[in-house]
């Protein structure tokens, strides 16, 4: 895959190509245009020396929900009673589960950057996920990693409690490159680790997105049907992967979400806002 990094430089955010652990640093700072081939190589720099910021700064983040049967499950048994029938009848419809996570990086975070929690949820996850990045005709253009970080107690009280469940400050992280793959059907392996801060591995599970109930142009078909959603947003694809239920997310834990090919995204855990 080709893949491409945003940087911190002496002149603000700078795209690179990354290329055997040294990133090209290009003129500008338009990752959809280094993707098409646009730009010229400033300068070289080693991967070990550089700032990485989130790899694209997206206009909107949206997700996708319910697109593994282990989603599905999870669903169900964190919902009450009365509530659970919808995320059954979802994974099966025509019709997938999108909904809104942020504009304007508002409440997402790049690699090393904190993730938070919300104050008012006494169950807080990670939840790993392949993202989509929409190029200027609103098609596939590049994968990278997001975190929807998400709280499982207010979500599975009531489904209108979603966006609570969803948007607060910090839920989503996304990072640390976009990866142009040369076969977009191919499957990709994630792995989900979460240590604590002396570095001992608390939990630690992989899937492969060959257990996606949907495929990625469906996913994509299906968010920019009537909905004007502007080039480079980036669209979470669902996870596969859940913490057990007596998990939740603690201030000074690191979740790690690594998927081949993209690279690993890092995040501390920092106090809730």
């Amino acid at each position: 895959m080709k893949r491409f990094v945003r940087v911190a430089t002496n002149d603000g955010p700078r795209v690179g190509r990354l290329l055997d652990g040294q990133i090209e640093v290009l003129d500008h700072d338009e990752p959809l245009c280094a993707i098409a081939g646009a730009g010229a190589v400033a300068y070289r720099m080693d991967v070990t020396d550089a700032r990485l910021l989130a790899p694209i700064h997206a206009p909107e983040v949206w997700c996708a929900g319910v697109t593994y049967e282990r989603s599905r499950d999870a669903r169900l048994e964190e919902s009450q009673e009365g509530v659970a029938d919808a995320y059954a009848l979802v994974y099966d419809a025509p019709r997938p589960e999108l909904f809104f996570k942020d504009a304007q990086m508002r409440r997402t975070v790049g690699p090393g950057c904190a993730i938070r929690t919300r104050s008012d949820s006494r169950w807080n996850v990670p939840e790993p996920e392949l993202a989509v990045v929409l190029g200027e005709r609103l098609e596939p253009v590049a994968l990278t990693i997001g975190n929807d970080v998400s709280s499982r107690d207010i979500e599975g009280e009531n489904p209108l409690y979603l966006p609570q469940a969803k948007i607060f400050a910090a839920a989503c992280a996304i990072g640390p490159a976009l990866a142009v793959p040369t076969d977009w059907a191919a499957p990709l392996e994630i792995a989900l680790r979460i240590e604590q801060g002396d570095g001992t591995v608390i939990f630690e599970a992989s899937t492969s997105t060959a257990g996606m109930r949907r495929t990625l142009p469906e996913l994509v078909e299906w968010l920019v049907r009537s909905n004007p959603v502007p080039p480079g947003s980036v669209l979470l694809t669902g996870t596969g992967l859940i913490p057990p239920d007596d998990f939740s997310l603690q201030p000074g834990q690191i979740v790690q979400i690594e998927i081949e090919g993209i690279g690993a995204l890092r995040n501390p855990v920092g106090p809730a806002t």
